[in-house]
């Protein structure tokens, strides 16, 4: 019988558990359910020395059983993947995440497709929660050393494109509003100013949505592709019917794109200095439903 002890030490260490669930998955939805298989697990475990090392213990090993399964359905994804984006403004509560930093933009994310599912779990929990490859062997079954090499391979991986966040939450968001407003002029000298020339944008519709199903990269292409964009909304009248607004997602700005009021894009920023050298769309329907969840709970 599950006590009220159990459930308040799994509660207390929920958000731990959804960051690195989140961090392992790259989507929100699939940390949920995570988090409830792990709960089943938790619960019907006997001589718990610590709930804490228990419960993430589960919930890693889960992740990397999700991961292992995931490979192929990424293969056959239509169009770029991209991670299912999550609001991480302090506003948003501890449910959200844990120890926000680079290693939760979709960049960084997207860049740990790259790992073995062995070494994603080994880099995220020791670079983004500082376990130690004791623990982390314990957690995985593995020898410290074997976590150490696991380690030090997927830094190597990881080391040429390893995304950095630049500037301040107030400047990034700065230059992010300036882009709304000129994206919805169609101002396309100031958004020629924006952007950097090796600018990249890639747009996520999973076949569900129309987006570009290719990587666009350099200003001039990912210039035009805005441009049409625009143009194509103006002609079909859909532009009177947009609405924007800019929001903190993953750690950078995002531009939250509603039409008629219902969440049809989210647009991710990367800014350099005061330029963007990347634009992440996520158009799919699914991977926009946990984040109009938590734009639902937003008080009033």
């Amino acid at each position: 019988m599950t006590t009220a002890g159990e459930a308040a030490d799994f509660q207390a260490h929920r958000p731990l558990l959804f960051s690195i669930a989140y961090r392992m998955l790259g989507s929100a939805s699939d940390a949920e359910d995570v988090l409830q298989d792990a709960w089943l697990r938790y619960r019907g475990a006997v001589d718990v020395r610590s709930p804490k090392a228990l419960a993430a213990t589960i919930v890693t090993r889960l992740c990397l059983d999700r991961l292992k399964a995931a490979r192929t359905a990424r293969e056959r994804y239509v169009g770029p993947w991209l991670p299912e984006p999550v609001l991480t403004s302090p506003a948003e509560g501890p449910d959200v995440m844990l120890q926000r930093s680079e290693s939760v933009t979709l960049a960084f994310l997207v860049l740990l497709e790259a790992l073995s599912p062995e070494e994603r779990a080994v880099f995220i929990l020791k670079e983004a929660f500082d376990y130690e490859h004791a623990e982390i062997a314990e957690m995985l079954g593995l020898t410290p050393e074997n976590s150490r090499q696991l380690f030090h391979r997927a830094k190597a991986r990881l080391r040429a494109g390893r995304p950095r966040l630049e500037g301040t939450p107030r400047s990034r968001r700065a230059v992010a509003e300036k882009f709304v407003a000129a994206f919805a002029a169609g101002d396309v000298e100031a958004m020629t100013g924006l952007l950097a020339r090796d600018v990249g944008l890639w747009s996520d519709g999973g076949g569900k949505a129309s987006a570009a199903r290719r990587p666009l990269l350099g200003r001039d292409v990912v210039l035009n592709f805005l441009r049409g964009l625009h143009r194509v909304g103006v002609t079909t009248g859909i532009v009177a019917r947009v609405s924007w607004t800019v929001a903190e997602a993953n750690g950078e700005p995002a531009v939250l794109q509603r039409l008629d009021g219902r969440l049809d894009a989210v647009y991710v920023i990367s800014v350099a200095g005061d330029a963007i050298e990347g634009v992440r769309i996520v158009r799919n329907p699914d991977k926009l439903v946990y984040i109009e969840r938590q734009l639902e709970a937003r008080p009033s």
